[in-house]
């Protein structure tokens, strides 16, 4: 869009320059769009990936194309079929863990807790393990992969706290650099293959038993009753909102799925691609400055509403 603006002159006779200034407004007006049809479509399922903890310093799994960014995973079957990748994940956690435990809750969770309290949504469904929607104040949160805050013995099936199995971590394995290190979304760190080798793993205080994180591994399988839980949050949503996420994973993109065979609306907030931009209206920015200006214009209309009614009383 194009237009003109003239300078003003003290001396009428003089005549006015004319400028022409460039202004794109494109953005304006998605943003203005994208907000209102989500506003109309309330309360919405939102459905939250690693983008939304970014600004807290954990980082996203993928680039803006969606490309992996990080070493491979240890997937579940490694993990309980290999001591050596037991060795791995807990000797790379020992040193990843603090980052994610110490992260403090980004603008956006604490806006998601807000619209929450404003019953914009019905429910958070995070893909994230790092609980940080719970820190910044929601209370209908589904952690779909599960949880780092804890860890499961496999035999006994006991709890214990992430923060307890630090400590005997640290006690098993003294000579580990506990330097700070760039935190990971799965809280793990970079260790060398000699370092691996060397790393004595915990057993379950009340059994002996085998530890693992109560996360769900690349090839695990999602507990059938948190599956079950967001998919009847869906059902009492009007329309999906999927924040932070490529929903390159399944786990994600079924959501989309299901909301679109409901023919519920699907609203994505994210700044690179995502595997449903052919099924749903996109507002391509990061999470925290999307939530910010759509709780902006929910509290603008809630006062012009309020006004409106005052007025007309």
């Amino acid at each position: 869009m194009r237009i003109q603006i003239k300078n003003r002159t003290v001396n009428p006779r003089e005549q006015a320059t004319t400028y022409d200034v460039v202004m794109d407004i494109t953005a304006t007006n998605l943003a203005q769009d994208f907000i209102a049809e989500l506003t109309e479509a309330t309360p919405a399922l939102v459905v939250t990936g690693a983008g939304i903890s970014v600004s807290t310093g954990i980082p996203t799994y993928r680039d803006e194309t969606g490309k992996w960014l990080r070493s491979d995973p240890i997937t579940h079957q490694q993990f309980m079929g290999d001591f050596r990748q037991q060795q791995r994940y807990w000797g790379r956690s020992l040193l990843g863990w603090p980052a994610v435990r110490d992260a403090k809750p980004a603008a956006g969770h604490r806006l998601l807790a807000q619209l929450e309290h404003k019953s914009f949504l019905s429910h958070i469904v995070t893909q994230n393990v790092d609980r940080l929607h719970q820190r910044a104040g929601s209370t209908r949160v589904t952690d779909l992969h599960g949880r780092l805050d804890r860890v499961v013995c496999l035999s006994c099936k006991t709890f214990f706290s992430r923060d307890l199995l630090q400590k005997d971590l640290e006690r098993l394995n003294p000579g580990i650099n506990h330097s700070t290190v760039a935190a990971r979304p799965d809280g793990d760190a970079d260790m060398p293959d000699q370092t691996v080798e060397s790393i004595k793993v915990p057993k379950c205080r009340e059994c002996e038993g085998t530890l693992m994180p109560d996360v769900v591994f690349f090839g695990g399988s999602i507990p059938s009753e948190r599956v079950a839980e967001s998919k009847l949050a869906l059902g009492r949503s009007n329309s999906l909102l999927v924040i932070g996420s490529s929903l390159q994973v399944y786990s994600g993109y079924r959501f989309c799925k299901w909301a679109a065979a409901a023919n519920k609306p699907i609203f994505l907030i994210n700044p690179g691609k995502t595997r449903a931009d052919d099924m749903a209206k996109k507002w391509q920015v990061d999470a925290d400055t999307g939530l910010e200006t759509l709780l902006a214009a929910i509290r603008k209309k809630s006062t012009k509403q309020t006004h409106t009614g005052n007025t007309a009383a």
